[in-house]
C-alpha cells in the first residue's frame, strides 16, 4: 500500500464552558463535542523524500503553517522515517470556522500514516501525539460524541441515541480563536452549560432536551464583536430550527432541525443570503477510511 485516502469529519460544540485559565496559555474547558458528516478528503501518497502538500483551497498553507503538514513531520521525526509523503487535501470544511477542520485534517494524517507505514500505534499513543499539535486533535481522532475536559484532550465517550440533522452557516468572515479566549472574562460569564443534562438528553435520545441545553460561553465574546452571528442564529430558528448555537469560538453557527426534510427546506433561502450553508447530520466517527479494502 503506497497511498491511502481518509475522510476527516468536522465537529460542532453542543456545549462549551471555560473553567479556568492555565499557566501554559491554554484554558481548561468542559464541553460536549459532536462529529458531523461534513468532511475533507485527505489522500496520502509515498514519495521519495520530503513533505509536499496540495489543496483545492488556494489560501491553505502548504508548509509548516499547516497543522496537517506538521503532523507528517512529527511522524517522520518520531519514527526516523526517510520516505517522503505527499498530502492532498480536498477541502469541504470551511477554514477559520470553529468546526475543527484543520484539526480533523491533522488527525487524518496521523491515522493515515500510522496505517500506511505500519507503525502500530494505538489510539492513546496517537492522541498523545495529536495533543502536541492541537487541543482538538485528540477528539478528531475518535470523533462521535464526547465530553471533553482539560484543554479538550481528556475525553469521555457519550452513547448518543439521537441522530440529528443540522444546518450550518459559515459567514464570510473568520475569527481568531486566540483573540476570543484572550478577551473572555471568566468572572463575567452569565450563563454556563449544564453538561450532565446534555449528556442525559443525548443518551435518552431527547432532541428537544438537547436543543434546550445548547450553551457556548464564548458567544458572550464573539457575538458583541460580530453581531451578525446573533442574526444568523435567529434566522435558523425562524426557518424551523429547534434551537441554534455558535460552534467553538465561531463564527459558524448551526441549528438543530427535527428531520432531514426540515433542514433541507431551511437551507434553501439561507443559501440565497450566505455563500457557505451546509446540511449535515451527526456522525459516529471522526475519521473514516475512504480507500476500499482497508480498515482503520
Amino acid at each position: 500500500m503506497s497511498s491511502i485516502s481518509l475522510k476527516a469529519y468536522a465537529k460542532i460544540n453542543l456545549t462549551l464552558d471555560v473553567v479556568s485559565r492555565r499557566s501554559d496559555g491554554y484554558h481548561n474547558v468542559e464541553m460536549v463535542m459532536q462529529s458531523v458528516d461534513l468532511w475533507d478528503l485527505i489522500t496520502l501518497k509515498e514519495i521519495r523524500d520530503g513533505i509536499e502538500l496540495d489543496s483545492n483551497i488556494a489560501q491553505l498553507p502548504k508548509d509548516e503553517g499547516n497543522i496537517a503538514w506538521r503532523a507528517a513531520q512529527l511522524i517522520k521525526t518520531e519514527f526516523n522515517i526517510q520516505k517522503g509523503i505527499q498530502i492532498t487535501i480536498d477541502k469541504n470544511i470551511p477554514i477559520e470556522a470553529g468546526l475543527a477542520g484543520g484539526s480533523a485534517d491533522c488527525a487524518a494524517v496521523l491515522l493515515g500514516l500510522n496505517k500506511l507505514w505500519n507503525l502500530g500505534m494505538d489510539i492513546k499513543t496517537l492522541q498523545a501525539l495529536g495533543k502536541r499539535l492541537g487541543a482538538d486533535v485528540p477528539f478528531c481522532l475518535v470523533g462521535g460524541t464526547a465530553l471533553a475536559e482539560g484543554i479538550g484532550d481528556i475525553l469521555t465517550p457519550i452513547r448518543s441515541r439521537e441522530e440529528m440533522w443540522l444546518v450550518i452557516i459559515k459567514p464570510e468572515f473568520g475569527v481568531s480563536t486566540k483573540e476570543i479566549y484572550s478577551r473572555l472574562k471568566l468572572e463575567a460569564i452569565r450563563k454556563r452549560p449544564d453538561n450532565q443534562s446534555m449528556i442525559k438528553h443525548l443518551e435518552s435520545g431527547n432532541i428537544h432536551g438537547v436543543s434546550n441545553s445548547l450553551v457556548n460561553v464564548l458567544e458572550e465574546v464573539t457575538i458583541p464583536m460580530h453581531p451578525q452571528i446573533h442574526n444568523m442564529k435567529e434566522e435558523l430558528v425562524a426557518y424551523g430550527a429547534l434551537e441554534s448555537l455558535m460552534s467553538g469560538s465561531g463564527p459558524s453557527v448551526y441549528g438543530i432541525f427535527p428531520n432531514k426534510e426540515a433542514a433541507k427546506k431551511a437551507a434553501q433561502p439561507l443559501r440565497e443570503k450566505y455563500d457557505q450553508v451546509f446540511v449535515a447530520k451527526t456522525a459516529p466517527k471522526g475519521i473514516t477510511l475512504s480507500t476500499t479494502g482497508f480498515s482503520l
